[in-house]
């Protein structure tokens, strides 16, 4: 499953954002370009808002159904999109990444976050799945 391989990525150095971003990219879903892309999503982007594997999500479903895609166009991204942090939420209840750490460290955070990245590789494959 993509979530097993993304949080494998996560646990041996890859940052949350890079780690969803590489499990797409091995089952060919996206473009390898795309995980450099990546690197400046983890931490709630450096910032702690939002969760990078929340926003690593949005970066595979932009790559798929995003303006001037064979897929889709920005409406259809748009909703998407909306649908990805609301089925995250329903998990979580928050995207924010200091919410959802609520001030752990080290270890220990890098820990709790894999169940992020895990909830969000699940959410996603499923919508490529099923074309939500």
């Amino acid at each position: 499953m993509i979530k097993d391989k993304a949080v494998e990525y996560f646990k041996n150095g890859y940052s949350c954002s890079e780690s969803v971003v590489q499990a797409f990219i091995d089952e060919g879903l996206c473009d390898p370009s795309l995980l450099p892309c990546s690197s400046t999503f983890c931490g709630g982007m450096s910032s702690g808002c939002a969760c990078g594997a929340v926003t690593a999500s949005q970066i595979v479903l932009g790559y798929h159904f995003g303006r001037n895609n064979k897929f889709g166009n920005e409406i259809l991204a748009r909703e998407k999109a909306a649908y990805m942090v609301s089925e995250f939420k329903k998990r979580n209840k928050v995207t924010c990444c200091k919410v959802l750490n609520a001030g752990l460290e080290g270890m220990a955070k890098k820990e709790h976050c894999s169940k992020f990245v895990s909830d969000a590789c699940d959410i996603l494959e499923s919508m490529m799945k099923v074309k939500v």
